[in-house]
C-alpha cells in the first residue's frame, strides 16, 4: 500500500524486480521469493476494481491509518526502550530465562513484591494459578477450574511468559509437550497454566536469590 501507487503497478511490474522488492523489505525471510511473487501478482490482477470515485476516498482512508499505525509504533518503540532501561538500574536476573525479555520482566516485577511470599505457592494462588477443589464425598471431579480470585495482571504476565519460556527453553518445551499430549479436555490451555504453574516455582526461586537461570543445570551464579 505504501509502494505502489495502485494495483495495477503491481500487476505490471516485472517478476524480477518484484522478486528484488520482496527480498530487500522481506529482510530475506521469504523462503520462496517468486512463489509469494507471482502470488501477489495473480492476487492484483483478479481483484475487484473500485471506480474512481471512490478508489480515491478509499485511498485517503487508508493512508490515513497507515499514518496512525506508523505513530504507534514509534511511540511503542520509545516505551519499550524506556522499560528495558529502567529494568537495567533494577537488581533482577528474571530476563535470564530464555524468551523473558524486558517488558515480560518488568509486567512481572511490576506485580511482585517477592518479600510478602514465603513460598511459590502463595505466589501462585497471588497470580492466579491455583486449582479449586471440586470434590463431593469419595468422587472427586476430573475437571478443576483455575481460582477466579488473584493478581489477574500477574496471571496475565505469567501465562505470556510461560508461552513464550515453553519456545525457547528445551526444559518448559518437553514439560509443556508432555503436558499437552495428556488425554485431558482443553488439553492446551491447560498445558500452558500448568506451564506456567511450573514457571512460578522458577520465578519465585530467582527474585528470592537473585541468581541467573541455567537451563541446562549446573551452578547458578549470583547476579
Amino acid at each position: 500500500m505504501e509502494e505502489f501507487e495502485s494495483v495495477e503497478a503491481l500487476a505490471d511490474m516485472s517478476l524480477d524486480k518484484l522478486m528484488d522488492f520482496l527480498v530487500l523489505r522481506g529482510k530475506n525471510r521469504f523462503d520462496d521469493p517468486e512463489a509469494v511473487a507471482r502470488a501477489l501478482q495473480k492476487a492484483a490482477r483478479s481483484s475487484y476494481r473500485l471506480p474512481q470515485s471512490m478508489a480515491d476516498s478509499v485511498n485517503l482512508a487508508m493512508a490515513s491509518s497507515i499514518r496512525v499505525i506508523r505513530t504507534v509504533q514509534e511511540q511503542l518503540k520509545s516505551l519499550k526502550k524506556a522499560i528495558k532501561d529502567h529494568l537495567e538500574t533494577i537488581p533482577q536476573t528474571l530476563d535470564s530465562v530464555p524468551g523473558i525479555g524486558p517488558i515480560l520482566a518488568s509486567g512481572i516485577l511490576a506485580e511482585v513484591d517477592i518479600n510478602q511470599f514465603k513460598s511459590h505457592k502463595e505466589l501462585a494462588k497471588y497470580g492466579g494459578l491455583a486449582w479449586t477443589e471440586n470434590q463431593s464425598g469419595k468422587f472427586t471431579a476430573n475437571r478443576t477450574r483455575l481460582i477466579r480470585s488473584g493478581n489477574r495482571y500477574l496471571k496475565y504476565y505469567l501465562i505470556e511468559a510461560a508461552n513464550s519460556v515453553r519456545v525457547h527453553d528445551p526444559v518448559f518445551a518437553e514439560y509443556y509437550a508432555k503436558k499437552k499430549a495428556e488425554p485431558k479436555e482443553f488439553a492446551e490451555k491447560r498445558a500452558l497454566a500448568l506451564t506456567a504453574r511450573k514457571l512460578v516455582r522458577l520465578v519465585f526461586y530467582l527474585l528470592k536469590t537473585n541468581r541467573l537461570y541455567e537451563p541446562q543445570g549446573g551452578s547458578q551464579q549470583q547476579a
